[in-house]
C-alpha cells in the first residue's frame, strides 16, 4: 500500500506543490481547502498525472476548530496510517501593529497557528500509537526576522516556530519527526499584484523538493529546520 501524506490548504501554492511532489513519488494524498471547485479541478488533474495513486479531499476551513474536527473525522474514516502531515494552511495580510485592521491578529492566529495546533492534536493519538510519522509546519522567514509591515503575520509565524520546537521535544520518544519549514518569498497567489518579476521569487516546487528531501533521510535523523531564501535575498 502507498504511504499517505496529509496537507492542509493543499489546493494551490506550496501546498499543491508538496502534494504533487509526494504523489510523483508514489504517495497517496489527502488535502483540504475552502473552495470546492478548486478541489474538484485538482482531483481531475491528479488522477491523470498520477494514476497509481489515490487522492482524497474535503472542503474545510481549518482556522475553525469545528471544521478541523470534520476534516480529522474524514481522515480517520479512511482507516489509513498517516505517514506525513504538512500543516500548510494560512494566509498573509500586510499591516503594522499600530494601525492594521482590528481583528487581524485573531484571524491570522486562527489560520496560521491554531489550525496547525488543532490538526496536529487531532492526528497525534494515532501517530503515537504507530510510533511513526513526520510533521512539517510551514513557518516563514518571518518566523525569525521581523520586518516593517509584517504586523500580525510575523507574530503568528514566530509562534508557529515555537510550536514546532515544543512539538519536536515532546515527540522524540515516540519516533515522530518534526520539521519547521521557513521559506522566503515564494511565487504564490499571496504575491499577486506585486510588480516584481517571477525570477525574483522562489518556485513553490523548490520548497516542495526540500520538504521531500527532509522526509527522505533515514529515520535515525531529523532535519529540524529548513531555511530557504530567494538567491537575491529577502523581498
Amino acid at each position: 500500500m502507498n504511504k499517505l501524506i496529509i496537507v492542509t490548504g493543499g489546493s494551490k501554492g506550496i501546498g499543491r506543490a508538496i502534494v504533487e511532489k509526494f504523489m510523483s513519488n508514489g504517495f497517496d494524498a489527502v488535502t483540504c481547502a475552502r473552495k470546492q471547485n478548486e478541489l474538484n479541478a485538482m482531483e481531475s488533474e491528479l488522477k491523470i498525472r498520477y494514476p497509481g495513486c489515490s487522492f482524497y479531499y474535503q472542503v474545510a476551513d481549518v482556522s475553525r476548530p469545528d471544521e478541523v474536527k470534520k476534516f480529522a473525522s474524514f481522515i480517520h474514516s479512511l482507516n489509513r496510517k498517516a505517514d506525513v502531515l504538512i500543516n500548510n494552511a494560512g494566509y498573509f495580510v500586510p499591516g503594522s501593529i499600530a494601525d492594521e485592521p482590528e481583528g487581524n491578529l485573531e484571524s491570522m492566529m486562527n489560520a496560521n497557528l491554531f489550525s496547525a495546533y488543532h490538526v496536529t492534536r487531532a492526528l497525534l493519538p494515532a501517530m503515537k500509537q504507530n510510533r511513526s510519522g513526520h510533521i512539517f509546519n510551514m513557518c516563514s522567514i518571518a518566523s525569525i526576522k521581523a520586518y516593517a509591515n509584517g504586523g500580525s503575520y510575523a507574530i503568528t509565524k514566530f509562534a508557529l516556530l515555537g510550536f514546532s520546537k515544543c512539538l519536536r521535544e515532546e515527540l522524540k520518544e515516540w519516533n515522530i519527526r518534526v520539521t519547521a519549514v521557513l521559506p522566503g518569498a515564494t511565487r504564490t497567489a499571496s504575491w499577486d499584484g506585486v510588480h516584481l518579476p517571477d525570477e525574483r521569487f522562489m518556485k513553490p516546487e523548490d520548497v516542495a523538493d526540500m520538504v521531500y528531501a527532509a522526509w527522505a533521510v533515514s529515520e535515525r535523523s531529523v532535519v529540524e529546520e529548513i531555511l530557504i531564501r530567494p538567491q537575491l535575498g529577502d523581498i
